[in-house]
């Protein structure tokens, strides 16, 4: 039997290359040799697209200029060899890119033009799912909890004594914490402010949901839905970053992931079930990591979706699928065959 050929798509010019980077290790680690043909297609922090050998350290030498082209007659890889181009037809993409511009339907759109199967949400709701202020519309309309917010534009000056706090301010484009603060006086508003927007013109002023921070990972197409098992962030003090440590493969200096969740079994049932509802709600596809606030009253409010979730050996979401019984081996290949076939093997 042949081997699926897929291009592994990581790196990225975004905020989050390192973690993407790391991400790609982890799957290299656990992809099947006898069930896919990977090429490694990595995006250096300047944007260059490149074919390597894979993304263990010093991937950037020695690769091959290569493009993704949008010509469904090629569909696949576009490899600079010797002055010429030579084409590399690919059966399926997994993109292992985190943030703008691999999880906001940048990539997904070029994929569609292309005409190659991929794996994850589609343009529509990965864009959805990258902005928050969107992704809390379409979901208060479809019954589920969220913070209140209040979008800032690129060219206001919020008025500090209008917020009741405290308050988080974010970008409403970016992921894993950067441009993230929690203010709790009016006084440090504007600078929260402009340092949300080093990563997005488009700012949230959010009310600080009191309770404890729960994540469940989704994975299928609807209606076939399979969840991880709930986990729980136990923080010792101020508030999670993930991602933003200098070593976080040796934890966070605050936070912990308890999976399970140590929470009652009623309320692992509601995050599991408020997770589909927010995936369904938002149109997700093959994979997703759905984080929520478990309040003291029991009750479930949306944080965040993140579409492309972090793979690397500290993820939440590989984390929470191993606890329920499925591997990352397992979860690639049921991800794969969702790409390709639309329902899971």
């Amino acid at each position: 039997m042949d081997r699926l050929k897929v291009g592994i798509v990581f790196g990225g010019a975004s905020e989050e290359h390192p973690v993407s980077v790391k991400s790609a290790r982890e799957v290299a680690e656990n992809l099947d040799p006898d069930r896919y043909e990977p090429f490694w297609i990595g995006i250096t922090e300047s944007g260059s697209w490149t074919l390597c050998d894979g993304p263990g350290a010093g991937w950037e030498r020695g690769a091959r200029a290569a493009v993704l082209s949008p010509d469904r007659s090629v569909h696949g890889l576009l490899v600079l060899e010797q002055g010429r181009y030579e084409a590399i037809r690919l059966d399926v993409v997994l993109p292992v890119l985190h943030g703008r511009l691999g999880e906001d339907g940048a990539l997904q759109g070029l994929l569609e033009l292309a005409g190659i199967p991929y794996v994850g949400c589609d343009v529509p709701s990965s864009a959805l799912c990258m902005d928050k202020s969107l992704a809390y519309t379409v979901a208060a309309s479809a019954g589920i909890a969220t913070p209140a917010f209040r979008v800032v534009g690129a060219d206001e000056s919020p008025d500090p004594g209008r917020f009741g706090y405290p308050v988080f301010v974010k970008p409403a484009r970016s992921g894993s914490s950067f441009g993230v603060s929690k203010v709790t006086r009016a006084a440090d508003l504007p600078g929260a402010v402009e340092a949300a927007r080093q990563f997005d013109t488009k700012v949230l002023v959010e009310e600080a949901v009191a309770g404890s921070e729960v994540g469940c990972a989704v994975l299928g197409n609807d209606p076939d839905l399979t969840t991880g098992e709930v986990d729980r962030i136990a923080l010792s003090h101020g508030f999670f970053r993930i991602h933003q440590e200098s070593a976080p493969e040796s934890g966070s200096e605050n936070s912990t992931p308890v999976v399970p969740a140590d929470i009652p079994a009623e309320s692992r049932a509601l995050v599991r079930e408020t997770a589909k509802a927010v995936y369904r709600a938002l149109g997700c596809r093959g994979l997703a990591r759905v984080d929520m606030f478990l309040k003291d009253d029991g009750t479930v409010v949306l944080n965040e979706v993140n579409t492309l979730p972090g793979l690397t050996s500290y993820s939440r979401y590989p984390r929470m699928m191993a606890a329920a019984g499925l591997p990352l081996a397992e979860v690639i290949d049921r991800v794969v065959s969702l790409a390709l076939t639309g329902k899971a093997r």
